[in-house]
């Protein structure tokens, strides 16, 4: 982006990404605290918004905090300062520092929280865990002078349309002549005012995810040479791409549970994790829940899980899953902390002339001795 970047523009870019109606009901995502117009020069990724995050982001002069928890969860009856959460909102805004939280819809995305575990614990073949829903698709269709067929084409594939699995660019052109005539007021890139105009145009056609949708059409506008860009959009009646939580896969090479454990610990950089379940079970297929995975248990089962990771599991359904015969790695909830390299990739490739850096504050409220 070349013009100055606001909080909307980093928002549209995490919304695309993962869309707020993704999150539970129960969930509080999107703006928590500050202004969507706000400048950004400077963005800090946190899985958390502790005192001491916001301490660390006032010192690097951060304009934007962009968490994986809310902050707010719930509605605030009052807002007192002398409390740990009162302090934390008066620093916010005395400092400037607006807070945008992406949670249980960045769980669920494509790219999201548990498939960046995936990819670091070497988890191949995913399927998700529980399905909650699908992206619907839509067919755009947009009329574009001949001279400038390719600009618009790169500008709608640059923000995913027409992305069909392992290709690109994926359109339909079909020659026409567009007529239009420029009325008084009208600032025509071709033509005259009150002149009947003529044009060989292009009609192109291509697929478009409805998260995207939004940000394509503003990028194809952007592209576009018309003062008044002529577009079409029409809903599909055909499947789109499933949408859930968690993640199901196999790793390369069969091993013990005891192995696994290992694999976990050195993937995560974890000095421990708790384990119910036979340490010499073998284990290929492997669910994955970054956050409490304690209620999908029976998802695991059903999907032949040998081993079920995530960040919280109590202890009575710990024990209803040895029953099952369905061991489980709880390495706690910490671990979705990775969330933090896999956002600042994703946004610094889309916003290169802001700043994006990693809160180095550790978070996790445990200590292990």
């Amino acid at each position: 982006m070349g013009k100055t970047v606001t909080n909307s523009d980093v928002f549209k870019l995490i919304e695309a990404w993962a869309p707020k109606n993704l999150a539970y009901d129960w969930d509080n995502v999107g703006l928590q605290i500050g202004s969507h117009n706000q400048p950004v020069r400077k963005i800090m990724v946190t899985l958390d918004v502790i005192e001491s995050v916001v301490d660390e982001a006032i010192e690097n002069k951060v304009d934007l905090i962009i968490a994986h928890h809310p902050l707010l969860f719930k509605p605030l009856n009052q807002l007192n300062l002398d409390t740990w959460k009162g302090r934390i909102i008066h620093k916010l805004i005395a400092n400037n520092i607006t807070v945008y939280a992406a949670h249980t819809n960045l769980d669920i995305a494509d790219g999201g929280v548990n498939d960046m575990l995936c990819e670091v614990l070497g988890i191949n073949n995913k399927e998700i865990l529980k399905t909650e829903g699908e992206k619907f698709l839509y067919k755009l269709a947009v009329y574009v002078p001949e001279t400038h067929l390719n600009q618009v084409v790169d500008a709608l594939s640059k923000e995913g349309a027409g992305h069909l699995g392992n290709y690109s660019h994926c359109t339909f052109q079909t020659k026409g002549t567009g007529t239009f005539m420029p009325l008084a007021d009208a600032e025509p890139f071709i033509g005259k005012q009150n002149e009947l105009e003529k044009v060989k145009e292009v009609k192109v056609e291509t697929i478009v995810k409805e998260s995207i949708l939004p940000n394509v059409i503003d990028s194809v506008i952007a592209a576009h040479p018309y003062e008044e860009v002529a577009y079409d959009v029409y809903p599909l009646k055909m499947d789109g791409e499933k949408l859930g939580i968690g993640r199901i896969g196999t790793i390369n090479e069969e091993m013990s549970l005891d192995s696994f454990v290992d694999h976990v610990k050195n993937s995560l950089g974890l000095s421990h994790v708790k384990v119910s379940g036979n340490l010499s079970k073998r284990i290929n297929r492997v669910a994955v829940l970054g956050g409490s995975g304690e209620k999908y248990i029976y998802h695991a089962l059903r999907q032949k899980a040998d081993v079920l990771i995530t960040g919280d599991m109590t202890f009575h359904f710990a024990q209803e899953a040895i029953e099952l015969g369905l061991a489980v790695i709880d390495a706690g909830h910490y671990i979705e902390q990775i969330m933090k390299t896999g956002t600042q990739k994703y946004l610094q490739d889309k916003l290169t002339n802001v700043d994006i850096i990693i809160s180095e504050t550790n978070t996790d409220p445990f200590q292990y001795r």
